[in-house]
């Protein structure tokens, strides 16, 4: 279990939801606070940014090791896309301000140790590692100094490079971690998930455990929590249409709702082992078959399968008996309608 700014994370909690604000806020400051509401309104528990800048992940260079190769931002310059997406230093104060005075968590993925020491002095409650990150056994072990919630994804990553970051961030202290299974594909087909490697992690790691989900929609999160993800984090947008880096795979405000509600209905629904009626099913006892007398039967006659069936409702003897009681003979007259009872028959029914 972990505590994310005072709220519990684990098993036997909501799942936890994160809205991954990224550079939907298209370089409007006003949009970004915009996307703290929503989130807020649709019941997400936190927001996410990245801390960065161009100059700081990459450099401004046009050799073909800079541009990106297939998929949703073939051919940019990483420079440039990095400079589109980056959320200004100076819109963190204010965005973490807003977010603490509307009452949703607000926290970073920073991806060098300068934005490490921004966010400290805003007092980030917890870090997330991003997946391209996670071979940066540095800036893992800067973070895990903090003392703070660590949040590690792991898409691309071997299963060594999962453990050396986790093991790495023991070492410098980190006490709360949680690994998410992430595809970096954008977006994720539903195909390639591969959301069993849930319950592998938490098998294999000992940490808690959530999905960081690139796939469309919502079905891939809901699912991941019936497979004991406690955190789940998604791309979210004002709208699709309005454009923007990550808009293609990234939720708008109905659809996070559903999510947050899906979740919940998923993790509650998981509920422990239990076999036997429950209380919601004591109604519908009564529905279950036994023997019933469908044909009048005077005492001494021989009961039939025309004068004993296995019907509902579940008053009479049970069904297994059916066996047992054709070929007797009746201790007293029987009427068409009558529950089956042991004593019907002549010496009883063994066992019954």
């Amino acid at each position: 279990m972990m505590t994310i700014d005072g709220r519990p994370v684990g098993p036997g909690h909501p799942p936890y939801i994160v809205a991954e604000m990224s550079g939907n806020h298209n370089g409007d400051i006003g949009r970004a606070l915009a996307i703290l509401d929503a989130a807020k309104a649709a019941g997400a528990d936190s927001v996410k940014l990245q801390t960065y800048r161009a100059d700081t992940i990459t450099i401004d260079h046009d050799g073909p090791d800079f541009r990106v190769g297939k998929g949703l931002w073939e051919g940019q310059r990483l420079y440039d896309l990095y400079q589109d997406a980056h959320t200004p230093w100076e819109w963190h104060e204010p965005l973490f301000r807003h977010a603490r005075e509307i009452g949703i968590t607000i926290f970073s993925a920073p991806f060098d140790p300068t934005a490490v020491e921004l966010l400290e002095s805003l007092d980030a409650p917890v870090y997330k590692i991003a997946s391209s990150e996670i071979v940066d056994i540095p800036l893992i072990r800067l973070v895990a100094r903090t003392g703070k919630p660590l949040i590690l994804s792991t898409g691309m990553a071997t299963f060594e490079e999962i453990e050396e970051a986790v093991a790495a961030a023991r070492e410098a202290g980190a006490k709360e971690i949680a690994v998410l299974h992430c595809i970096s594909a954008y977006p994720t087909p539903i195909e390639r998930a591969n959301l069993s490697n849930i319950p592998d992690l938490a098998a294999r790691l000992g940490t808690v455990v959530g999905l960081s989900d690139h796939s469309m929609g919502t079905l891939a999160s809901t699912v991941a929590i019936g497979l004991g993800a406690s955190l789940i984090e998604k791309h979210f947008t004002l709208a699709r249409a309005d454009g923007g880096v990550d808009s293609a795979f990234s939720l708008e405000p109905a659809e996070l709702a559903t999510l947050v509600a899906d979740t919940c209905a998923a993790q509650a629904a998981l509920g422990t082992p239990v076999y036997g009626p429950t209380e919601a099913e004591q109604d519908s006892l009564r529905f279950r078959r036994s023997l019933y007398v469908v044909a009048d039967v005077k005492k001494g006659e021989t009961i039939t399968e025309a004068s004993v069936r296995s019907i509902r409702p579940a008053h009479g003897l049970l069904p297994k008996y059916l066996d047992a009681v054709l070929g007797r003979k009746a201790s007293r007259d029987l009427k068409r309608g009558e529950a089956f009872k042991a004593d019907m028959v002549e010496g009883g029914v063994p066992g019954a």
